[in-house]
């Protein structure tokens, strides 16, 4: 008799994207988020810890290199999301790695310095992840990874000590990407992204009647069995819904 092998899932907390996916992301795995500017991808990252920590008590940490966490705390709320109540609660750690980078103070609690190599970032990942018992992390973004650490030409080194320490962790990891040309392939900013990470969703825009609309597609998710169709989605005042039964473009 063999033993069917059932792989443990993460819920997304993103409504009607686990409905593509098997019921959602396999435990421990590395996402790769990816698209142009303004497609959704910080959301969609944030979206993930915060319902972690509201729905299912999983903690997790968000590591900001785009934006200082007061603002990311105030964007948020525009969907009701109270990031500083999980933060009280121990549920929620955010990881400012951008005021030291344009010179100015922090009063966070969690603060990249900013003259840290690869090893000195990735050491401090770790420890705040370990620091909460995080089960899900978000870094945003990828290219503010290299910008940072002046160190462009070692990305690919610096990714795979990433990926190797985010599996060494078990955190079911989400990192956030540039895509130059998504009509043309390119889909990541330094074009090795995707094949580090063993999960790829792809955001971007279609023009559909003078109109930009937003799509998802998934490009590769290990242990998933899933379609390779583009799903309709939006950001309302909740938050990324996917429509998997929507009108594909």
């Amino acid at each position: 008799m063999v033993t069917k092998y059932t792989i443990k899932r993460v819920k997304s907390g993103i409504p009607g994207f686990d409905d593509l996916i098997e019921g959602g992301f396999p435990v421990g795995t590395t996402v790769l988020v990816t698209g142009p500017t303004g497609s959704g991808k910080t959301t969609f990252g944030v979206q993930f810890v915060y319902k972690g920590a509201e729905l299912y008590n999983e903690p997790g940490v968000i590591v900001t290199l785009e934006e200082r966490a007061q603002d990311l705390r105030r964007e948020m709320r525009a969907f009701g999301w109270d990031l500083e109540r999980y933060e009280r609660e121990r549920k929620i750690a955010i990881v400012d790695g951008v005021s030291a980078v344009v010179g100015l103070p922090s009063e966070e609690q969690y603060v990249l310095e900013g003259n840290l190599n690869a090893e000195d970032f990735l050491r401090y990942i770790y420890r705040v992840v370990k620091s909460i018992n995080a089960k899900r992390l978000v870094i945003d973004s990828i290219p503010s990874i290299a910008f940072r650490l002046k160190e462009e030409s070692r990305i690919r080194e610096v990714l795979l000590q990433l990926n190797t320490i985010l599996l060494e962790m078990g955190v079911t990891s989400i990192l956030t990407t540039e895509a130059p040309d998504p009509s043309r392939g390119r889909i990541s900013r330094y074009g090795m992204e995707e094949y580090i990470a063993r999960g790829v969703i792809l955001l971007d825009f279609v023009e559909k009647e003078v109109e930009l609309k937003r799509y998802l597609l998934i490009r590769k998710m290990r242990e998933t069995k899933h379609s390779m169709k583009k799903y309709p989605f939006e950001i309302n005042e909740e938050g990324i819904v996917v429509y998997p039964s929507g009108e594909v473009y």
